[in-house]
């Protein structure tokens, strides 16, 4: 898995840090990794952007940006109200193709969902997984309401023929509702993708180095760390 693309169900679900959680459990495992953000909006020129973000968090990552843009508005929306030149799709798998070829892992964060629009011709996040062949990774929200979000990015990988790799809940609350408990159980049925974990509220706030302690326990096996969805979803069934 030399690209695995990081979307999410929404804005604010936790994307850059789960982001960071996979890249810190990677190096962790002796993996050497790269961040991509595709386009980053609502930041300013001298701004910290989500790929510093990551770095923060995770440790010795390769950042790279395509653009950004001050508006916090779709990216291509964004671009145009700035009057600058749109990221494309095939710029998105171009960076990142070359990326690989120097690291042993590139993640590719998006923003917002799979669908947000890049460009004018509509180009989005899933036609760069597409031209990767990457699988994609969903970060989802926690509680009510997600499930139907989650579905549908589900079925529109599938309609494209792109592979699922699976679901973090980006920010696991401490005392979870009802629908969160109900949802742990519910998103492995509505994506037909396991769930690969959890990252607990608020994570983002620790010190980096604490954080890169903790994330391998947040994130399944197959994104490097030692989770275990069923017994989480024992531990936290309604």
């Amino acid at each position: 898995m030399p690209v695995l693309v990081i979307t999410g169900t929404g804005t604010e679900v936790g994307k850059t840090v789960t982001t960071a959680a996979v890249a810190a459990a990677a190096l962790a495992a002796g993996r050497s990794v790269a961040v991509l953000k595709a386009a980053q909006t609502g930041v300013g020129p001298d701004e910290r952007g989500d790929a510093d973000e990551v770095v923060r968090l995770a440790g010795p990552v390769t950042s790279a940006e395509l653009a950004r843009f001050p508006e916090p508005l779709a990216p291509g929306t964004a671009a145009r109200r700035a009057g600058l030149a749109p990221v494309h799709p095939y710029e998105v798998a171009e960076r990142a193709a070359k990326l690989a070829t120097e690291h042993d892992l590139v993640l590719v964060e998006g923003a917002g969902g799979l669908l947000v629009r890049f460009d004018a011709a509509g180009g989005t996040l899933a036609d760069a997984a597409a031209l990767l062949g990457a699988p994609v990774l969903v970060v989802a929200s926690a509680g009510l309401g997600t499930l139907n979000i989650a579905e549908l990015t589900a079925r529109e990988l599938r309609r494209r023929a792109l592979e699922l790799a699976g679901v973090v809940i980006g920010s696991w609350p401490g005392s979870p509702d009802l629908a969160s408990r109900c949802n742990v159980a519910d998103f492995p049925e509505v994506t037909g993708a396991p769930l690969l974990g959890a990252i607990p509220a608020e994570a983002g706030a620790l010190p980096p180095g604490e954080f890169r302690g903790a994330a391998p326990g947040w994130l399944a096996p197959r994104l490097e760390g030692s989770w275990d969805a069923e017994a989480f979803r024992v531990r936290t069934a309604p």
